[in-house]
Order: structure tokens, then C-alpha cells, then sequence
């Protein structure tokens, strides 16, 4: 199709953009039912039977005035026998401080840390840890509402699993489902971020936990120096770091935890691009796994992490090759046309199956049909998200201080 095409080594690069997505679609598919197969037949927890250590709960908040109190509501009303809730308020420039005030005179069993300055999520969580009583660590985002089994699950994990277990990440759930974005959203952390964590799993090294919900053993933090505060992703920054000093990570698909996402092109945006950001920071800083065999399990999370990137630019140039370079009309479309199909196609077997297996924990199945926005709408975002976010985590390695963060949008009517 491209032999008239002036650009060198085109054919081979539009092949790569087809057959990467593809190849990688079948491999999370693959991954996904393996996991269900040999990880997912669990015998059910007896709640009653088990002595439950003290967790100690760390909710990190900025400018979080509309959401703190109906979390904190939900973490009192959890029926979790030994636990402590630490608020750490992170400088927020609205009426947070005086929230948790309030808060923690109405409920004594509550503390609060009040930080005046914004210095970022993960110097939060460093407050928040080093006031924890407990030795398990359950970290919240502040518009979080926890299942009440979450938690047991959670630690379950740390009592049954071994000493090296580091962090066990949960299943976040969405919220607000009233949107086309949000629908959207939701069938992407069904299908495309359930898939991952799970084929992750089987690898054995996942690329990061949750921050909406992760449980962490406070020694296996302190082994690797906590969070980093000049990473603007402290999840994606922990996990590498727990790996790389041989501490496991687990995904506990039964820790489900309600979040709000974003409902407008603006606030996914710019949470798209602060994510791909810290990954792409990670993956600057941690270069060095590469030479070191004793790290090779995790050479194929790292590696398919830059060739994702790459992609995302060799997608953009063959596109605005194409449109430049193409002889006739009927010639692009015929391409984009073909190309799209196949993808598409993949990408919804793909959903289909995720979604048939994460409704057994939410009832998802019935969104299935807005998952035909997905795939083609999700690829123009990424890339432009994957290419935005490249010069700023080049430029976040000579930057320095504190990562600070930024209100996010927590949907239509809570944005702040």
C-alpha cells in the first residue's frame, strides 16, 4: 500500500502501529484468563476467625472540602475491628483545614495532620506514616469509599502470603456513571487496567499499585525510604522501588474501593498526562534494571512501558505521513479503514472478557455497549497524552524539590 510513499521505512513502522496493540491486546486477554484459572479459585475468607493486626488508615487530602466527609463516614462505619484514621492535610487552599478541624473534634478517635505548605501526595503520606501506630498501612485517596470487606482482604494477604510481601493494590470501582466519559472510563478499568494488573500478576512484577487504594507492611516502605517526593506519581515510584528490592506486590480484585473520575475533556487530560508523566519519570530513573540479571523479571514490564511510548509516536508520524504522502483519498481510507476495524474489533473481544469476569465484583456487564466509544477515542487521547507528558518528565529530572499536586477534577458539579 505505502510503495509510492516517500517516507523511508514507512511500511515498517505502520506495521509495528497495527500489530503492537494487536499482539498486546491478545497478550492481556491470554494473561487475564490464566489469572482467572490459577489465582482467581480462592476458598472464601472466614472473617470471624482471623486475629486482625491494627491497620492504620492515611488519607492524604488538597482542596478536598466537597469529599472528606463522606469518606471519613465510610471509614468510621467499616466494621474492621482494630484500625486508626490519620488525615493529613496537604496546605489546601480551601475550606479542607477547617473540615478536618471540625472533624476531629467531632470524632476523638480521628487524627489530623495539618501541613501549611502544598508539598505534594507523597510527602503527605510521609507525615501520615510516620504518626501511624499500625504496621499495615491502607492508603486512601480522599473521594474513596471502601467496601467494607476491603480491608480484610487486603491483609488477609500479609498474614497468609509470606514475610516479603510488600504492598497488596485493590480493585478502584467508578462512582459517577452518568456520562459518556465516565462510562468510558469505567469500562476502562474494567477491562483494560483489570487485564493488566492481572497479566502483571502473573509475570509477577506489576508496573504499580493503586493509589486510590493499596495496601502497604510500614517495615517494606521503610526498607526502600518511603515514597519519593520529587515524583509527581508516588504509586507508580513505590512499586519499582518495593521491586527492585525483591519486597512482592499483589492485586486483590476483591478490595473494592468507590472513586469519582473525571467527566470532562479538560480534567482527563490532565489526569491522563500527570499519570503518563510519572511513568514515563520512573522509567527515566530506573533505567539501570536493565544491566542487573538479579532484576529480570521485571525487564518486560520496563521495556513494554517504552514501547508503548514509542508507539504513541510512531502512530502520530505515520498518521501525518499518510496524509501527506498518500497518492489518493481511496488509499488512506482504505488504511485507516482496515486498520481501525481490526483493532476495534480486538480491542472489544478484549472488553467482552474482562467484563464478564469483573462483574462477578460490579455489575458492569450492561455497559458493554458503550465500550464502542472506547477504543478510538482512548488511542487520539493517549497519544496526545503520551507525547505531552514526554518533555515534562525529562524536564522533572533536573527540576528537583517537592512533586506538588494540584485539585483534580472529581467530576461535573465537584470540580474544584
Amino acid at each position: 500500500m505505502f510503495n509510492n510513499l516517500f517516507v523511508p521505512g514507512l511500511n515498517g513502522i505502520a506495521s509495528f502501529v497495527f500489530w503492537y496493540p494487536f499482539v498486546m491486546s491478545l497478550f492481556w486477554i491470554a494473561g487475564t484468563l490464566v489469572y482467572i484459572w490459577f489465582r482467581d479459585k480462592v476458598p472464601k475468607i472466614d472473617f470471624e476467625k482471623v486475629d486482625w493486626p491494627l491497620i492504620s488508615f492515611l488519607v492524604p487530602c488538597y482542596n478536598e472540602q466537597d469529599t472528606i466527609e463522606e469518606t471519613l463516614d465510610n471509614l468510621l462505619a467499616l466494621d474492621y475491628p482494630r484500625k486508626e484514621i490519620i488525615l493529613i492535610n496537604d496546605g489546601s487552599k480551601d475550606n479542607t483545614a477547617a473540615i478536618l478541624k471540625k472533624l476531629s473534634r467531632e470524632h476523638p478517635s480521628i487524627r489530623v495532620i495539618q501541613s501549611y505548605d502544598n508539598r505534594g501526595k507523597a510527602n503527605a503520606l510521609h507525615l501520615g506514616a510516620h504518626a501511624a501506630r499500625g504496621e499495615y498501612l491502607l492508603c486512601l485517596d480522599s473521594d474513596a469509599i471502601l467496601d467494607n470487606d476491603a480491608p480484610y482482604y487486603l491483609i488477609h494477604h500479609f498474614l497468609h502470603k509470606g514475610e516479603r510481601l510488600g504492598a497488596v493494590t485493590g480493585n478502584p470501582r467508578i462512582r459517577n456513571r452518568n456520562t459518556l466519559l465516565s462510562r468510558m472510563q469505567l469500562v476502562e478499568y474494567s477491562s483494560i487496567i483489570g487485564a493488566i494488573k492481572r497479566t502483571q500478576r502473573i509475570l509477577g512484577k506489576v508496573m504499580t499499585v493503586s493509589g486510590v487504594v493499596v495496601a502497604f507492611r510500614k517495615r517494606a516502605l521503610l526498607d526502600v525510604g518511603l515514597w519519593d517526593r520529587d515524583m509527581i506519581t508516588e504509586d507508580i515510584a513505590v512499586s519499582w522501588k518495593l521491586q527492585q528490592r525483591f519486597w512482592d506486590i499483589r492485586y486483590e480484585p476483591r478490595a473494592l474501593c468507590w472513586m469519582l473520575v473525571p467527566e470532562s475533556l479538560s480534567g482527563i487530560w490532565k489526569q491522563r498526562v500527570r499519570w503518563a508523566q510519572g511513568g514515563q519519570e520512573v522509567m527515566l530513573r530506573h533505567w539501570r534494571v536493565l544491566f542487573h540479571w538479579n532484576q529480570r523479571r521485571i525487564w518486560i514490564v520496563y521495556i513494554e512501558q517504552w514501547i508503548s511510548t514509542f508507539w504513541a509516536f510512531a502512530w502520530l508520524f505515520v498518521t501525518v505521513s499518510l496524509l501527506i504522502t498518500a497518492d489518493t483519498f481511496q488509499e488512506m481510507l482504505i488504511w485507516l479503514t482496515f486498520t481501525s476495524f481490526a483493532l476495534v474489533f480486538m480491542s472489544l473481544i478484549q472488553l467482552f472478557i474482562s467484563l464478564q469476569i469483573d462483574s462477578k465484583y460490579d455489575k458492569v456487564r450492561r455497559f458493554y455497549l458503550w465500550a464502542s466509544w472506547y477504543p478510538a477515542i482512548y488511542w487520539i487521547i493517549n497519544t496526545g497524552v503520551v507525547i505531552s507528558a514526554f518533555p515534562r518528565a525529562i524536564a522533572s529530572r533536573y527540576k528537583g524539590g517537592y512533586a506538588t499536586w494540584k485539585s483534580p477534577d472529581r467530576g461535573i458539579g465537584r470540580n474544584k
